[in-house]
C-alpha cells in the first residue's frame, strides 16, 4: 500500500521515517489493546461503581482490598500471585511489539533509553512528581471518606508470610509500568499518530485513567483524571516516560507496604487504619 507524508515519522533514534499504519488500522489496534487491558478495567469498574451505590451499605462503607490472597496454600498462592503479576505485563508487550512494528523503536520511541545523565534526571522527576501527586492524593482519600464517597481500601490481603512484602513491591512496580506505559505511553503516542491534537490525547489519558480507577468512587476517579492531565503533559512535553513509570512504583510502593511496615497506631491517627 501506498504511503503518505501523514504515515511517516522520524523514530527518536536515527531519524529515518517510521511507516505507520493506516488511521482505520490504528483506530482498530488502540480499541484491540485497551479492549484487552485499561480500557476493559475502565468499563468494569464504572459497572462496579453503580452496583456500590445500588447495594447497601453505603459506599463509604465498602472495602474494597487491592492485593488479595489467591489460594489457600502458602507456595500455591505465592505461584498464583507471581503468574498473575507476569499476566498484567503482557498489554505492556504488545504495546512495545506494536509500537515498534513498521520500522520503529519502541523504548526509544516513549523514552525508555538514555545516557545515565538522563536516568538520573528521571529519578529526580520520579521522586518529585510522587511528592507533588501523594500527598494531595492522601488528602483526597481522607476527604472522600468523611463525605462517605470513597470505598475503604485495604491495600494488601495477602497471608502473613516471608514473600508477602516482596509480592507488594512487584505489584507496585507492575501497575506503574502496566499504566504508564498503555495509558500515556501507548495510547498518547497512538492518538498523535492519528493527528489528535495535544488537549485532546491528554483529556483521553487522563479520562482513562480516572475511569479505570471509578470502582473507589468518585472522588478518587476524579482525582486520577488531574494526575493524568499532568502526566499526559509532562510526558508530551519532556517526550520520557521513563519518570512517570517510577513517580507511579513510588506512589504505590509507599501505599502498599507503608501500612505493613508503619504501626498500626500511626495509621488510625491518620484515619487510614
Amino acid at each position: 500500500m501506498a504511503t503518505t507524508a501523514r504515515d511517516q515519522q522520524p523514530t527518536p533514534s536515527t531519524g529515518t521515517p517510521t511507516v505507520l499504519p493506516s488511521r482505520g488500522r490504528l483506530r482498530a489496534e488502540v480499541l484491540i489493546v485497551l479492549g484487552l487491558s485499561l480500557g476493559y478495567w475502565a468499563v468494569n469498574a464504572a459497572l462496579r461503581l453503580v452496583d456500590r451505590y445500588l447495594a447497601e451499605p453505603s459506599i463509604g462503607q465498602q472495602t474494597q482490598t487491592l492485593n488479595p490472597s489467591l489460594g489457600g496454600i502458602d507456595y500455591v498462592d505465592l505461584a498464583l500471585q507471581v503468574t498473575r503479576q507476569l499476566h498484567l505485563l503482557m498489554p505492556v508487550a504488545l504495546a512495545l511489539y506494536l509500537l515498534s512494528s513498521h520500522g520503529g523503536n519502541a523504548l526509544a520511541r516513549l523514552g525508555l533509553t538514555g545516557r545515565q545523565r538522563a536516568w538520573w534526571a528521571d529519578a529526580g522527576w520520579g521522586f518529585a512528581l510522587a511528592a507533588m501527586i501523594g500527598i494531595p492524593g492522601l488528602g483526597l482519600y481522607l476527604a472522600g471518606r468523611a463525605l462517605d464517597q470513597t470505598v475503604n481500601i485495604q491495600v494488601s490481603g495477602l497471608p502473613e508470610q516471608w514473600w508477602a512484602i516482596g509480592i507488594l513491591m512487584l505489584s507496585a512496580a507492575v501497575a506503574g509500568i502496566l499504566e504508564e506505559t498503555v495509558v500515556v505511553g501507548y495510547l498518547v503516542t497512538r492518538l498523535r499518530d492519528m493527528a489528535w491534537g495535544v488537549p485532546a490525547a491528554i483529556m483521553a489519558s487522563a479520562i482513562l485513567r480516572g475511569g479505570y480507577h471509578l470502582y473507589q468512587g468518585w472522588p478518587m476517579a476524579l482525582g486520577n483524571v488531574v494526575m493524568g492531565v499532568v502526566f499526559a503533559w509532562i510526558y508530551i512535553r519532556r517526550g520520557r516516560l521513563a519518570p512517570l513509570i517510577a513517580a507511579h512504583f513510588l506512589l504505590d510502593l509507599v501505599a502498599f507496604v507503608g501500612p505493613e511496615v508503619v504501626p498500626e497506631s500511626w495509621l488510625a491517627e491518620l484515619g487510614l487504619a
